[in-house]
C-alpha cells in the first residue's frame, strides 16, 4: 500500500515550513514592502476590512497546466462545498480584470482579499489537495484571516510563547480591530482558519492550548467549513442564501416543512415520535432530546392491500438541470411494502403537474434506519413526492422517512454502512488484522474496486482511521483502458448531521496515474489487478484478484471520528465515487459547472499534459478571435497566431474536437463498456452480481443508490 501523504498527517503550515517558506503567518502571501508593515504594527484582522477587498460573487479563475489532476477534481469539489453552503459561485476567466489563477506552486499559500491586480495566484502545490486544506486558501483569498490572530483570542486560546521555533513569534501576532472585523461571531474554535495546537512549534509541546480544555484536539481541523466559517462569509458577502442548496427537514415542526398530503391516495403519513414496531426514535435526535424527535410514518398494519399514502414537498424551482435527494428510511413493515421516490413536475404543457416516479424501495424489514439518495434530474418547477404503498404481507408497522436534504449537487455513486461500529473499535486490532473491506463496485465507467479501512489505524500510525483504494477484478476488464487512466475516487466518511449544510463530512480522493510505478519495479501501480494484484476471496468464497492500495493512513483521528455525528446509531455511512476525470487532461481548457445554466460561464482549465513542468501562469488578458468558429458555447482565443477553442466541460461530459463539435460523456462510456461486457463476459457479471448480493445480506450494507496563503515577500 501507498500513503499518498507519505504516511504524515502534515497540516498547511507543515507542509511550507518543510519546504522553506517563509510566508505570513505561515500561508499567506503580502504584496510587496507590506510583510514589514504587518509585522511592525499590533492590528487584528479576522476578516479583511474594505469593500475594494471583495470579490464579486462570482469568481473568475483559471486552473493552471502545472496542478496535479486529483487537485484540479478536489479543486472542483472545493467549488460545489462554497456553491452548497454560501452564495459564491466560481467562473472560468474570460478576461475580466481580476481573477484567480490557481496552480502548483511551493507549498499551500494565497493572499488575503481582492488585491485588484489582475492575475492574483493560489498555490495548491504537492500534498496541499485535501479539500478543506483547498477550502482555506480560498477563504483567504474571499477576506479571511486567520482564526487566532483575532484581537480576543486570548479570551479562548493561550499562546506558549517559549515552545515556538526561533523567528516564528511574528504568526502568532494578535491584531487590532481598526483593520479588521469578525463580523460579531464568536471565537471558533472548530474553525477550518485555525492554526492547530502544534503550529511552528520547536519540540514536542503545543504550541496553541485552548483555555477549554475539550477543544485541544478540535483546533486545527480542515475538514470542512464549521458553521461560524459559513456565518461570517455569508454575512462578509451579504449571502441570504446558498446557491445549490435547495431544502432540508427533519419533522421536528408540527408543519412538517410545508409539506402536504396528497388528494390522491386513499390514507395519510403520521407525524410520530415512535412506533411499537419500530422505530422507537427519529433518526435526528435519536430520542436524546425530552419531548422532540419527530418522523413521517405511513402505517401498513392497517387497510388494504394496495392502500396508498402520498406526502409531497412544496413546490421548489431548480436552477441547475440536476438534483440529490437525501434522506433516511426505516422499514418496520413487510417486505412487499414499497416506498416510491418520485417528482411532481409542472410545466406549461401539464399546468397541473405530472407525476414521474424515479426510484422504488423495497426489500427486507430492518431495526435501523437506513441511508438512501435518489437522483432526480429536474429542470421545471415540481415537487418531491414520496408514495408508500401497501404490500399484500403481514405488517406490524411501517414505513418512516426522517431527515430529508435536497440540493442540486450529484448523488455519490455507492454507500458502505459499517453497523456496530463501536464493537468494531473497542475490538479490532491496529494493522492488517483490523483492515475491513467494503463490499465491490464499480466505477461509472466500468472499473471494480474496494475500498479498505483499517478501524484502529495502521502499525505504524494506531488510534486512526486509515483508508486504502483499491482496483479488484472485474466483469469489464477485457473492455477497459489498462493501466487505468485518471480515475479519481472519493471517499466520504458522512457527518450525520440532519441538515446538508451543517455537515463537516471528512474525505480524501485518490487519482489513478497510468504512470505511477509500483515502487523501484517497472510494474504499473494501477495496471489491470490480474496481472498485478494479489487473491483474495469475497465472503462466499468466491476468488478475486485486489490490486494494491492507495490513500492514507491518516484519514481521521479517532478524536475527531468522535467529535462530531460521524457514529449515529452505533453505524458510520461511508460515500463513495470514482469518476472519470480524464477531460482534465485535454489540452483544451474543462472544469464543471458553475451553478448558473447560462453554459456561457462554464469554467476553463489550460492543462497541457502530466508531464509539462510546472510553470508561472500566464498574466495576459486573451486575445479573443474576431470571429467565432467554436460550436456548442465554446470560447475562440488566440494563442500564438493560431485559433484555439476552448471547449466547455462538466463533471462528466464534455465537448472537444478543433471546433467543440463531439461531446463526451461518462455515461457514454458506462453504456458501451456494459454493453460490450454483457456480450462477452456475462457468467463473471452473474458471478460479481451474486457475490455482492451476498455481501449485502452478509453486512446489510451495498449499494443505496441512492490558511489561504499570503507568502511573506
Amino acid at each position: 500500500e501507498i500513503d499518498v501523504d507519505g504516511g504524515i498527517d502534515q497540516d498547511i503550515f507543515d507542509i511550507n515550513e518543510a519546504l522553506g517558506l517563509d510566508l505570513f503567518e505561515g500561508d499567506i502571501k503580502l504584496d510587496g514592502g507590506l510583510h514589514i508593515y504587518f509585522l511592525s504594527r499590533m492590528q487584528e484582522r479576522n476578516s479583511i476590512i474594505g469593500d475594494n477587498y471583495r470579490w464579486p460573487h462570482v469568481i473568475p479563475y483559471v486552473l493552471e497546466d502545472s496542478l496535479e489532476m486529483n487537485a484540479k477534481g478536489l479543486i472542483l469539489k472545493a467549488f460545489e462545498q462554497y456553491r452548497l453552503k454560501t452564495c459564491i459561485d466560481f467562473k472560468p476567466w474570460e478576461g475580466e480584470k481580476n481573477y484567480i489563477s490557481v496552480f502548483k506552486g511551493s507549498g499551500c499559500w494565497s493572499s488575503v482579499g481582492n488585491r485588484q491586480v489582475g492575475l492574483q495566484q493560489l498555490s495548491i502545490g504537492a500534498n496541499c489537495d485535501k479539500i478543506g486544506t483547498i477550502q482555506h486558501e480560498f477563504m483567504h483569498a474571499l477576506g479571511f484571516w486567520h482564526e487566532q490572530s483575532r484581537s480576543d483570542r486570548d479570551d479562548y486560546v493561550s499562546i506558549m510563547w517559549d515552545r515556538i521555533q526561533a523567528g516564528k513569534d511574528h504568526n502568532f501576532n494578535k491584531y487590532d480591530d481598526k483593520t479588521s472585523d469578525s463580523l460579531n461571531v464568536p471565537y471558533d474554535y472548530t474553525s477550518v482558519m485555525h492554526y492547530s495546537q502544534n503550529a511552528f512549534r520547536n519540540g514536542t509541546e503545543p504550541t496553541i492550548v485552548t483555555n477549554i480544555p475539550d477543544f485541544m484536539d478540535v483546533i486545527g481541523q480542515r475538514m470542512d467549513f464549521s458553521d461560524y466559517d459559513l456565518q461570517k462569509l455569508n454575512r462578509l458577502y451579504n449571502c441570504s442564501s446558498s446557491l445549490s442548496f435547495m431544502d432540508t427537514c427533519s419533522f421536528e415542526l408540527e408543519n412538517i416543512c410545508g409539506m402536504i398530503q396528497s388528494p390522491d391516495d386513499n390514507s395519510d403519513w403520521q407525524h410520530l415520535s415512535h412506533v411499537p414496531a419500530g422505530p422507537n426514535t427519529d433518526h435526528t435526535n435519536m430520542g436524546e432530546c425530552k419531548g422532540s424527535g419527530y418522523f413521517m410514518h405511513f402505517n401498513t398494519s392497517a387497510g388494504a392491500e394496495g392502500s396508498t399514502a402520498i406526502l409531497e414537498s412544496r413546490i421548489l424551482y431548480p436552477k441547475r438541470g440536476f438534483q440529490c435527494l437525501q434522506f433516511y428510511f426505516y422499514n418496520s413493515g413487510h417486505e412487499s411494502d414499497w416506498l416510491y421516490v418520485g417528482v411532481r413536475e409542472y410545466t406549461s404543457a401539464h399546468p397541473n403537474g405530472t407525476l414521474r416516479l424515479i426510484e422504488e424501495i423495497k426489500g427486507s424489514p430492518e431495526n435501523y434506519w437506513q441511508l438512501h439518495h435518489v437522483s432526480l434530474n429536474v429542470t421545471s418547477k415540481f415537487r418531491v413526492v414520496f408514495q408508500g404503498v401497501r404490500g399484500s404481507g403481514l405488517s406490524n408497522g411501517g414505513l418512516s422517512i426522517d431527515d430529508i436534504n435536497l440540493s442540486e449537487t450529484q448523488c455519490p455513486h455507492h454507500v458502505w454502512h459499517i453497523r456496530n461500529f463501536t464493537h468494531l473499535l473497542n475490538t479490532s486490532p491496529a494493522g492488517e488484522a483490523g483492515k475491513i473491506y467494503s463490499p465491490p463496485f464499480y466505477s461509472s465507467k466500468g472499473y471494480a474496486f474496494q475500498v479498505g479501512l483499517y478501524v484502529n489505524g495502521t502499525t505504524d500510525n494506531p488510534f486512526n482511521l486509515a483508508m486504502y483504494l483499491h482496483l479488484i477484478s472485474g466483469a469489464n476488464d477485457d473492455q477497459l483502458q489498462w493501466p487505468c487512466a485518471w480515475q479519481q475516487g472519493t471517499v466520504i466518511l458522512l457527518d450525520q448531521h440532519p441538515d446538508i449544510r451543517h455537515r463537516m463530512s471528512n474525505q480524501r480522493s485518490i487519482t489513478t496515474d497510468p504512470l505511477k510505478l509500483s515502487g523501484s519495479s517497472s510494474t504499473y501501480f494501477w495496471d489491470r489487478p490480474d496481472k498485478v494484484g494479489s487473491v483474495a476471496s469475497f465472503p462466499n468464497g468466491t476468488q478475486f484478484k485486489r490490486g494494491p492500495g492507495s490513500g492514507t493512513n491518516a484519514f481521521l483521528t479517532h478524536q475527531r471520528l468522535r467529535s462530531r455525528n460521524f457514529i449515529r446509531e452505533d453505524g458510520v455511512y461511508i460515500l463513495l465515487t470514482m469518476e472519470d476525470i480524464s477531460h482534465l487532461l485535454s489540452t483544451q481548457p474543462s472544469v464543471s459547472p458553475t451553478f448558473f445554466l447560462n453554459t456561457s460561464t462554464v469554467p476553463t482549465i489550460t492543462t497541457t499534459s502530466p508531464a509539462t513542468p510546472p510553470k508561472e501562469p500566464d498574466t495576459e488578458v486573451p486575445n479573443f478571435c474576431p470571429d467565432n468558429p467554436c460550436e456548442n458555447d465554446g470560447v475562440c482565443v488566440i494563442v500564438g497566431r493560431e485559433s484555439v477553442c476552448r471547449c466547455p466541460a462538466g463533471d462528466n461530459w464534455w465537448y472537444m474536437g478543433a471546433k467543440c463539435e463531439r461531446k463526451g460523456s461518462t455515461e457514454e462510456n458506462t453504456v458501451i463498456a456494459v454493453s460490450s461486457t454483457i456480450a462477452v463476459f456475462v457468467v463473471m457479471l452473474i458471478v460479481t452480481i451474486t457475490t455482492a448480493v451476498c455481501l449485502k445480506k452478509k453486512y446489510s450494507q451495498g449499494k443505496k443508490n441512492g490558511e489561504s496563503h499570503h507568502r511573506a515577500e
